[in-house]
Order: structure tokens, then sequence, then C-alpha cells
């Protein structure tokens, strides 16, 4: 069976200002720069995105925005703040007919994730080390989305577009 694709995107950086919720901060320059980096990286390195799960957060919709990635949106209330085991939940149910999904979301959520799919994986050490905002993991998934857990995945790429 074909492999499948997983991209997971840290959120690029976000800025701070008074008054402004978590939930709603938007990205600061530079986030939006590397986030734009990011999909420049993501157009160049992998097979072209068919489907994107993406937190409600402010942050990571305009990473998204930024990034230039042009492929239907599900933006789910519960990846803001969400654990590896409540994204990979969110990715099981991604249509079979998605070969390459990208998942935007945040730290420690994202990261986590990534680990959990191939704890012992080569870049596993690096991941673990710093996954700095707009920092990208990509996985080879060997079998259905819906199966992720029992089939697992592995890492391919750890980018950091700088």
């Amino acid at each position: 069976m074909h492999s499948r694709v997983l991209i997971l995107l840290r959120h690029g950086k976000s800025a701070y200002p008074d008054g402004v919720a978590d939930h709603e901060r938007p990205l600061a320059r530079r986030g939006q720069r590397e986030a734009a980096l990011a999909g420049d990286w993501i157009r160049l390195t992998q097979p072209a995105v068919d489907a994107v799960l993406c937190s409600t957060a402010t942050r990571t919709r305009l990473t998204l925005e930024a990034s230039g990635v042009d492929a239907p949106a599900r933006y789910v209330d519960t990846l803001y703040g969400a654990s590896a085991a409540e994204i990979l939940q969110e990715v099981a149910s991604t249509d079979a007919a998605v070969r390459t999904l990208l998942v935007v979301g945040h730290e420690p959520g994202i990261p986590d994730t990534a680990l959990a799919l191939d704890p012992g994986g080569q870049l596993a050490d690096r991941i673990a080390d710093r996954f700095p905002t707009s920092a990208m993991a990509t996985l080879a998934v060997t079998g259905a989305w819906a199966d992720i857990l029992g089939s697992g995945a592995r890492l391919t790429d750890f980018h950091i577009p700088r």
C-alpha cells in the first residue's frame, strides 16, 4: 500500500498584545515570515496537501493562511491545547481518500504526536529536544488514517524554517 504523509506543523511565532486572550493572539511579523517559509518547504519537498486539520486559535489560522497551503481545511476546537491522543483521534477520522494531511497546532501536542507515532525514530531526539515555532515533523503512515494508532508511522523529516 502506498504510504500516506502526515505533516505536523507548530504555529508561527505569535505576538503578545496587551489584553488579548491566548486563543486570539496573532502572529508576530517573524511568525508570518516563517509560516510562509514553512509553506514553501512543504510545496518543495512533500506531496501536494489534500486536507488540513487546524486549531481554531488565531495564530494557527494565520499560520495556515501565511503558508499558502491551498487545501480544504477543517478548523477543530479540540486541537487548541490538544494532547497527542486528541490529535491522533482527529487524524484517525480523516477521509480515506486523503493521501497527505497537514495538521496545524500547538506545543506540546504537535511534537508529542510525532514522538507518540515514532518514539524510537532517528529524529525523535531532535524533536524531543526542541520543536520551535513553525517547525514541522513529517511522517510516513503505512496504514489507513483510521488505523494510525495501530499501524503507527515513521518520522521522515524534521524541518525548522528560518
